[in-house]
């Protein structure tokens, strides 16, 4: 029985099998024009489910992956897309228009959709194992011989899956996840010799998280602040931030305190911290440190400070390749929660990213890792005009910047350039983007699909394909119950892309306005 209720049968040396076809296939994979395969796509968010409680709409960011529609570009391929809930048929449609030079109903023909008709809060993976018959519906769906599954994230559940299926998963072997928690990414970065933060060992109670946290501040002494991480986080929402200024007050002087003295006052400010998520208690949090475990790290102060990162992926020959490089956009209390990203980061450190993520790569690749990983930075501007990086977490899975450039990818067919860092398209134009999965507002609420296309073809609002510029939508089911939606607006400059992502906001929030008043007083003329 595993954490998620469910006995497993799995066989992981059977696993590593199928892992292997992907090797021996990987060459007429990456001919993405040219290509013949079944995708697999399931975009199950298998997480911790305490943690993904705190991701407002999580149930419908299995649209995220909806992005791989546009692998049907290749009039060969075919795809299998599951989802837990029906997808309305709009948002299908909307991604299969996107697809240039092929008819839709070709593409159409192509796709198989199916459902687990379950909304209960756990994985979409486990929903699937649960439903034999439906096992047997995707296997009915696929060329066995020539398929291979994607994921949002790996675990047993999605390795499971594999097995049954008999069909290779692309993607990271479970086994390794370790490697992209908080504190198996601190003993990567120390391994390759790159700076990261000063912080703890995995700890499992409370009691120890607080000695932890004494012994940092020990070596740290002037530190303001700390970050207290549950080790499988997700998107900054298991953080917390430990502040010393009140504990510094109470230990007064604090030369003098003892070590124990520390470590009673910090077990006892647990209950203050601020948490990223507004539903999250101490209570609830030191519950959770048994299952996961947690560190502590310093908290890296700046006056201009930044949040970057890099993308690369390990392919079944062992070949490392960077994809992209982003500019994070941070929200929450103290700034620890991922919000959207732009595309590419600074020049200023954008090529030392690269570099890093390179070495980060072989270190993951030596491992047997396997596909996409990325890793995220703090950076802080120095006196001398130069920015200090210190790295701070590897996820291997497909976070909140893989769909955006995957996205760009496939409908530019354009190549990033590793030289600059920069994208071009096959014109040789440059492309960029600001992308988010947090455009919420309350406003926004009730806004069906159907309104959404309403209000990107009234407004124009949508990807043109002859000059590869426009909005990209995604998250259009979380609308009408949280007001929240997801987007990747392309431009042919960062200027352009930041227009283009601002106009969206604006029109919406003229028509949210404009519905709201009619609401308010049903005989007002508003036009």
């Amino acid at each position: 029985m595993n954490k998620y209720g469910f006995i497993s049968q799995e066989s992981p040396a059977r696993f590593r099998d199928l892992q292997t076809q992907l090797r021996d296939r990987w060459l007429n994979i990456e001919e993405f024009d040219h290509s013949d395969y079944d995708i697999l796509v399931v975009p199950s968010l298998t997480l911790d489910p305490s943690e993904l409680k705190k991701v407002e709409g999580s149930h419908h960011y299995e649209e995220r992956l909806l992005f791989s529609l546009i692998r049907l570009r290749n009039p060969r391929n075919r795809l299998v897309y599951i989802t837990s809930q029906p997808l309305a048929p709009i948002i299908i449609d909307y991604y299969l228009q996107l697809l240039p030079g092929i008819p839709f109903s070709h593409a159409r023909e192509r796709l198989v959709t199916l459902t687990t008709y379950d909304a209960a809060e756990k994985p979409l993976t486990q929903k699937i194992l649960e439903r034999p018959r439906l096992i047997e519906r995707i296997r009915q769906s696929l060329r066995i011989d020539k398929a291979y599954m994607i994921c949002f994230n790996s675990t047993p559940l999605e390795r499971e899956l594999s097995i049954q299926l008999d069909i290779p998963l692309w993607a990271v072997d479970p086994d390794l996840l370790h490697l992209g928690t908080k504190s198996g990414s601190r003993q990567v970065f120390a391994e390759t010799g790159i700076p990261h933060p000063d912080g703890s060992q995995l700890v499992w109670t409370s009691q120890d998280l607080a000695i932890a946290a004494a012994k940092l501040w020990e070596r740290q002494p002037y530190l303001k602040r700390m970050v207290v991480k549950l080790n499988e986080g997700f998107s900054g929402e298991g953080n917390a931030i430990l502040c010393l200024e009140e504990i510094t007050k109470k230990l007064h002087p604090i030369e003098q305190a003892s070590l124990a003295d520390r470590i009673a006052a910090i077990f006892e400010s647990f209950a203050t911290m601020r948490f990223q998520s507004n539903h999250e208690t101490w209570a609830n949090y030191a519950r959770q440190i048994p299952e996961l475990g947690a560190i502590v790290e310093a908290f890296i102060e700046g006056e201009e400070k930044r949040s970057p990162s890099v993308q690369g992926r390990i392919a079944p020959t062992g070949e490392i390749e960077i994809l992209s490089t982003h500019d994070q956009i941070l929200g929450g209390l103290d700034g620890q929660v991922y919000l959207g990203c732009s595309f590419p980061a600074d020049a200023a450190y954008r090529l030392q990213l690269q570099e890093i993520g390179l070495a980060i790569g072989q270190n993951l690749a030596k491992k047997g890792a396997l596909e996409r990983y990325g890793v995220d930075f703090v950076a802080v501007k120095q006196p001398n005009g130069t920015w200090d990086l210190q790295a701070i977490e590897i996820n291997l899975r497909k976070g909140g910047t893989t769909h955006p450039f995957m996205t760009l990818r496939f409908l530019t067919n354009g190549k990033f350039q590793l030289e600059d860092g920069k994208f071009y398209s096959r014109q040789g134009q440059e492309k960029y983007y600001v992308a988010t999965d947090n455009l919420q507002k309350p406003q926004y609420k009730g806004l069906l699909p159907h309104d959404l296309m309403d209000i990107i073809a009234y407004h124009r609002l949508h990807f043109d394909s002859s000059t590869e510029t426009g909005t990209v939508f995604h998250l259009m089911s979380c609308l009408s119950e949280f007001g929240k939606l997801g987007l990747t607006s392309i431009g042919n400059s960062p200027a352009e892309a930041q227009a283009i992502y601002e106009q969206v906001e604006q029109v919406l929030d003229h028509e949210t306005r404009v519905y709201s008043a009619l609401r308010s007083n049903p005989n007002q003329e508003i036009f």
